[in-house]
């Protein structure tokens, strides 16, 4: 059964301790040996009755009655078995030798290249990692600027970066851009950054609970914080939101030490990628063989799924009837906290403001403008902000947004205003230097 958590979590396992190089070997093993529950077995059944269906002519139900004939069955269990027997006898030994031949490896955390492909695996299969207690399931940990886990006593003043689907900590910076926690860093004395690193195929409202609980446990553990900012890329900062609707709702004392959430490129309303692939899937999956897709393509995990439409609240999906939910955007509006300064920012891949909905709804490829900006028809899920708390880059895609050199600039001026400016000449100014900025420009 999974661990409690320090804060009495008892949906998720709780891990303080990352995966080491020899952990990442032993989940590649028993990720091999694993049957993923029935998703895999209902997949090969899947492509058995289509076969039976598009090629035999037989109708459905004809061709589930011969999939359970005693023999039929038996021969469909040999081959899923002798399938697994490659990884029972072949993988899985040759990756655990290693492991009883380099015993340091379980000391050795991993390398950039291993956070990539572990990042990946969890946005991918977090949900069943996760359910299988999979050492390649990644805890909730918190990281420092210098990609070291969190250690030692905080104060002052404390920023939470919270990256994206698929990536890891370490994506916050590159050898061209030193990222968003350089220029903050810059600005005063005792600003610490930290970086959230997370199953990403988790579900949005399950990892803004155990964030909720993490900030708490942090500020238990560290009094002398006087303030937090939050700063997510994409699905994190889905999670961010999602933490703060679970910390108000639990009286957490973080929050009332929260100033500024800022979301780059956040699918608020949802992501148009994972809606088209789900509406290719549901209207295309009547045609023969077509099925066979749709259900490899049920195998994404929860955290892909809530993408869909930006869910970040339990009561989005406990109740669907299939895990895979529907078309429908059922969620509940999860208003922003009105003493937080929330800040959105959207990026285009064009490199100028044309009034054009098809670039819009582009976005920065994944993420369309309007959704990133937390604008919807209906009033209940418009994040209703002012046109100074929101800003569009152009020329920037969804995968640069959250270290580039521009956005990181407009980050410090809307956290560090000149003191003494009236409101009004704040804006204005704020105005005319995005407009000096190449590929960026204003709402």
């Amino acid at each position: 059964m999974p661990s409690l958590t320090p804060l009495h979590e008892t949906y998720c396992k709780w891990d303080r301790t990352p995966p080491s190089q020899a952990d990442v070997l032993e989940g590649l093993a028993q990720l091999v040996t694993t049957r993923l529950g029935d998703v895999v077995q209902d997949l090969i059944q899947e492509i058995q009755r289509e076969i039976l269906i598009s090629i035999f002519g037989m109708s459905e139900q004809r061709s589930k009655k011969i999939q359970k004939i005693p023999y039929i069955d038996k021969m469909y269990q040999f081959a899923y078995d002798s399938l697994l027997s490659y990884g029972h006898y072949l993988i899985a030994p040759s990756l655990r030798q290693i492991i009883e031949k380099y015993p340091k490896l379980h000391e050795k955390p991993l390398t950039p290249a291993l956070h990539f492909l572990v990042g990946a695996l969890n946005g991918v299969l977090g949900d069943y990692l996760l359910k299988y207690q999979n050492p390649l399931a990644l805890p909730m940990v918190l990281y420092d600027h210098y990609t070291e886990l969190q250690k030692g006593d905080l104060s002052g003043r404390v920023v939470i970066f919270t990256h994206g689907l698929c990536m890891n900590h370490l994506d916050w910076s590159t050898r061209q851009y030193g990222g968003i926690g350089e220029k903050l860093l810059a600005q005063r004395d005792h600003n610490t950054m930290l970086y959230l690193n997370y199953n990403t195929g988790r579900r949005i409202s399950a990892n803004g609970r155990s964030l909720a609980n993490t900030l708490e446990d942090l500020l238990q553990r560290n009094p002398l914080i006087t303030s937090i900012d939050l700063i997510g890329h994409s699905m994190g900062g889905l999670v961010l939101r999602s933490a703060l609707f679970y910390g108000k709702q639990n009286m957490h004392q973080w929050m009332h030490l929260t100033e500024n959430l800022v979301c780059l490129g956040s699918p608020h309303h949802g992501a148009v990628l994972e809606r088209f692939g789900f509406i290719l899937q549901d209207r295309l999956g009547h045609f023969p063989f077509v099925k066979i897709v749709r259900h490899i393509v049920n195998i994404r995990s929860n955290g892909i799924l809530d993408l869909r439409y930006g869910s970040v609240r339990d009561d989005d999906w406990e109740h669907n009837t299939a895990r895979i939910g529907g078309m429908d955007d059922n969620r509940k509006p999860a208003p922003l906290p009105s003493h937080i300064n929330t800040f959105l920012i959207a990026g285009s891949v064009v490199y100028e403001n044309r009034k054009n909905r098809h670039f819009d709804l582009l976005g920065d490829y994944l993420v369309s403008v309007k959704s990133a900006l937390g604008e919807h028809p209906n009033p209940r899920f418009q994040l209703k902000l002012p046109k100074s708390n929101k800003a569009i880059f152009y020329g920037i895609h969804h995968f640069e947004i959250h270290y580039h050199s521009n956005v990181a600039e407009q980050i410090v001026r809307w956290f560090y205003p000149p003191p003494d400016a009236p409101i009004k000449e704040q804006v204005h100014e704020y105005r005319m230097q995005f407009e000096d900025l190449s590929n960026s420009a204003p709402i």
